[in-house]
């Protein structure tokens, strides 16, 4: 027990019961003063209280409405209606029923109508029941004031004693007005009255439970969770209640239409199995749907020690085909009941059957018949509709957002509105820091909610000549690796450091995965951030004040976008950070987590395309020089007029674009070289129209000019034994250049008949 709770006096019942005569029938001469009574003109509880033939009832009460402190009319009200009801029935008080009390209390109208007393009355006939012990069950009245009736069966003092130790935990968490708050009081008394004991010490795990079932008023149940997580922290109970314990009416029975040998070695497996719990339940879920199953279209299998290799393929045929509703025992129907189930939750079925059967052939509970990793395999089907899809959120919604969080007041959760979006109840310092957090540190919900106080820190690094300091954030074990340590903005610190200032003392709770106590930072009045405040509240509030939509083209802007926005934002900078560099960042355990979430900005992507110049990289600019004197006076059909520059020569074929030789001009006939006097006279003219054609390349061509002599080689031997325009391949145009090179030394005479010869 925490050392701040000061033990409270023991407390014994105030009433020896044992000292009355409990006997539930009466007597002859009991019902004849009770009828002399009752046909008396002026009711007289003093009359009743002195009749020695009905000592027997009218002591008890007596006895118990002393202690209650009842006035005197409220007295003769009370005697009055506990005489006509002995009589009614026929048996004293001590033999009535649970039912025959709620119909005698009943509420409070019916109650004033039908017994014509005092409206106040009602609680004195429940403190009378309670205190003799006849009826305890106040739960099952509905709501009254539980405070009255704790004050007048426990005493005003006690009862105050215990609601003033446990407001004074609830202030320092950061409540406000916590003692004029119904509903915790109500809870509390109710707690009380159901463990009949008014002092904190007595209070159990067990008695909260009690007190907490699923028909109690919604808000009773939420006050007696809230109890117990103040009890908790006071050290009373080892820990508080679960929030989704109950389970609501009308939901069904899980195991409903599953045979008892199935759900028995599935219960088992939760006992034993070592995932986490909201795999846990989810897998315990989808296993028990599978035994309904297996019960209509496979008798002789309902255990899983009767599986074998065709009966796992037919449930995964089986799972390929399902839809919502199907194999589920509910009386709750889904809005998509009927339609195909996603490819996801499909995913998720076979996992759970593969993780059962894994791990009951592990521990030896079955025999290994098959491979539960390869018969329940997704189909390459299905995993073909399931990848990573992080939705990068546009940047100038995203700059939007980031004005909003850093101009966050108190006025934008106070606007006009309803609904989930205008709900505050946090102070503003902790959810400045929450939103500095989720704007720039890259983090998953999860790891959000479970940051601990003291988890920034500000070091100085040296480098260059220069020195600076660094703001490190301590980021919790999460679902892909451990605690690690990253650089964030120093906005983070300083707003973390702002709450942590402000911050009121919270007690210490367990955290989940590492099962250690943790002091979390993002914690208020008890307990920690609701995981649906992010969407539910902060982000539409942000959307509302940047003046942007809560939906985009990709979807709705959840929490988990801005991970994957800050991840593309610092891939795509002017000095981004390296995948390895992100990939310790972000936390991820594999690389291909990472690519998943860099997302290469269309910006960036529509810059490198034109830095790699693809279109230029596949055409070739040839400037063409058109001799239009040729072309006036009509000897362009018997002389050439076109010609294409090669740069060290021209070709004049009309179909340039279409010779294969382009690229490693054979020297053909239709080749001009700058050199000759026929091409300086052509440079020379003034009548030329210069004009300039793209040329489509091909790999070979193209690999030619980006690579250089090794491809021009290689390109020159394939079209080694290509014709050229006017005929001969270039090998034969390479040996007619020899002879023409031995007649040249020969004499000029031989030389112009060889020409003439070749020509021919």
């Amino acid at each position: 027990m925490s050392a701040d709770v000061h033990p409270q006096p023991a407390w014994a019942w105030p009433l020896d019961l044992a000292a009355y005569d409990r006997s539930g029938e009466l007597n002859d001469a009991e019902m004849s003063a009770l009828d002399e009574v009752l046909r008396g003109k002026c009711w007289q509880a003093i009359r009743l209280e002195k009749s020695s033939e009905l000592s027997r009832l009218s002591r008890p009460v007596a006895d118990a409405l002393a202690l209650t402190g009842a006035d005197p009319p409220i007295r003769r009200g009370v005697m009055k209606l506990m005489v006509r009801e002995t009589k009614r029935r026929g048996k004293a008080f001590w033999a009535w029923s649970r039912e025959e009390w709620i119909e005698i209390l009943s509420d409070t109208y019916t109650f004033h109508r039908r017994h014509g007393v005092f409206t106040i009355c009602r609680q004195y006939v429940l403190a009378v029941g309670y205190l003799l012990k006849c009826f305890n069950d106040v739960s099952a009245l509905g709501s009254f004031n539980r405070q009255r009736l704790a004050n007048k069966v426990f005493g005003k003092g006690r009862v105050n004693a215990s609601v003033d130790a446990v407001t004074r935990t609830l202030m320092s968490w950061g409540y406000h007005n916590a003692n004029t708050t119904v509903e915790f009081r109500s809870a509390l008394c109710e707690v009380m009255l159901a463990n009949q004991s008014p002092r904190l010490q007595d209070l159990t795990a067990e008695a909260l439970k009690a007190a907490r079932h699923p028909n109690s008023p919604r808000r009773l149940r939420e006050g007696i969770f809230s109890l117990s997580r103040v009890l908790a922290g006071m050290g009373i109970i080892p820990k508080p209640l679960n929030q989704f314990c109950l389970k609501q009416p009308g939901t069904g029975d899980a195991t409903l239409g599953v045979p008892a040998e199935w759900v028995q070695i599935v219960q088992r497996w939760r006992a034993t199995t070592t995932c986490a719990p909201k795999t846990r339940t989810l897998y315990y879920g989808l296993t028990l749907k599978v035994g309904r199953w297996v019960s209509q279209t496979h008798p002789e299998a309902t255990s899983p020690q009767n599986w074998t290799r065709d009966i796992a393929a037919q449930w995964v045929a089986t799972v390929c085909r399902l839809n919502v509703g199907d194999w589920v025992e509910t009386r709750k129907r889904h809005p998509n009941w009927g339609r195909p189930l996603s490819p996801r939750c499909k995913l998720h079925h076979l996992g759970a059957l593969s993780t059962f059967f894994r791990d009951c052939q592990e521990w030896e509970w079955i025999p290994r018949r098959f491979d539960p990793g390869r018969s329940f395999a997704a189909p390459r089907s299905l995993l073909a509709l399931i990848s990573p899809n992080p939705r990068v959120i546009a940047d100038d919604i995203w700059a939007k957002l980031l004005w909003a969080g850093l101009n966050l007041a108190e006025s934008d959760f106070s606007q006009a509105g309803s609904g989930p979006s205008c709900y505050h109840c946090y102070p503003l310092a902790m959810i400045r820091a929450l939103t500095m957090v989720w704007l720039f540190a890259g983090m998953r919900r999860d790891e959000i909610r479970r940051l601990s106080v003291s988890c920034v820190r500000q070091q100085m690094i040296q480098g260059d000549g220069s020195e600076g300091y660094v703001c490190l954030l301590v980021v919790p074990a999460s679902k892909t690796g451990p605690e690690f340590t990253k650089p964030v903005d120093g906005v983070v610190g300083e707003a973390i450091s702002a709450w942590e200032q402000i911050r009121p003392e919270q007690p210490a709770q367990v955290d989940e995965k590492t099962g250690l106590m943790t002091r979390y930072l993002f914690s208020f009045r008890g307990r920690r951030i609701s995981a649906d405040y992010f969407n539910r509240a902060l982000i539409p509030t942000l959307c509302r004040k940047a003046g942007v939509p809560l939906v985009d083209a990709l979807g709705s802007i959840t929490s988990h976008r801005a991970r994957s926005t800050i991840a593309s934002q610092l891939y795509n900078a002017k000095d981004p950070m390296s995948l390895f560099e992100l990939q310790q960042w972000l936390g991820h355990r594999t690389l291909t987590s990472t690519q998943q979430y860099a997302k290469i900005n269309p910006i960036k992507l529509a810059k490198a395309y034109e830095n790699a110049d693809y279109f230029r990289r596949n055409l070739r600019t040839i400037e063409v020089l058109i001799d239009r004197d040729v072309v006036i006076n009509g000897t362009a059909a018997k002389e050439p007029w076109k010609f294409y520059d090669l740069g060290h020569g021209y070709c004049t074929y009309d179909f340039f674009d279409q010779c294969p030789h382009r690229m490693a001009c054979a020297r053909c006939a239709f080749y001009r070289p700058k050199g000759s006097a026929e091409a300086q006279l052509l440079e020379g003219k003034g009548n030329l129209l210069r004009m300039r054609q793209e040329i489509p390349l091909t790999d070979a061509e193209r690999a030619a000019v980006d690579d250089g002599l090794a491809a021009m080689e290689k390109l020159l031997a394939h079209l080694a034994d290509v014709p050229t325009p006017a005929g001969p391949t270039p090998c034969e145009l390479k040996t007619s250049g020899l002879v023409r090179l031995k007649i040249r030394a020969a004499s000029p005479s031989t030389e112009r008949r060889a020409n003439q010869m070749v020509a021919g």
